[in-house]
């Protein structure tokens, strides 16, 4: 009977040190894990304020030129109000309406980028796009009116 307490004994021990894992080696790997994911933080981090610099001054010089294309535009529709008063005949109604429309759309635009918020979670680039696009249906818009296709 002491045989067999004696060999159950020590297997229970063997099976109780050999499942124990090494607390060295454990603690070195949680640390390992840890320095990992601090540095995984911190590389999000850098990447969240680099491309919040990034965008900021890209915002700016956006910002700028769509301004002196706008105020281009404002000058544009100015001056085709005064042509359109100075030559003293009745212009087509649609004429007028097409100057009074593309008014309109600049002065949308212009409130559309002031009230665009330049934030993280704004859609720069679909903005950028959009916005883009707008300005150009404008500038080919004051083209096409100012091109005279009557005959």
């Amino acid at each position: 009977m002491k045989k067999i307490f004696f060999t159950l004994a020590i297997a229970v021990v063997t099976v109780l040190v050999s499942c124990k894992p090494s607390t060295k080696e454990q603690n070195a790997s949680q640390d390992k894990v840890q320095d990992a994911k601090e540095n995984v933080q911190d590389a999000k981090d850098s990447l969240a304020v680099a491309k919040k610099e990034a965008n900021a001054e890209e915002w700016s010089a956006f910002k700028s030129q769509t301004d002196s294309v706008i105020n281009y535009n404002e000058a544009r529709i100015a001056e085709l109000k005064l042509k359109m008063k100075n030559t003293g005949k009745t212009m087509d109604d649609k004429y007028e309406k097409n100057i009074g429309a593309l008014e309109q759309k600049n002065k949308d635009l212009k409130i559309k980028m002031e009230t665009y918020k330049n934030d993280a979670n704004a859609d720069w680039q679909s903005f950028k796009r959009e916005f883009n696009h707008d300005m150009g249906e404008i500038g080919q818009s004051l083209k096409d009116l100012t091109v005279d296709n009557k005959k």
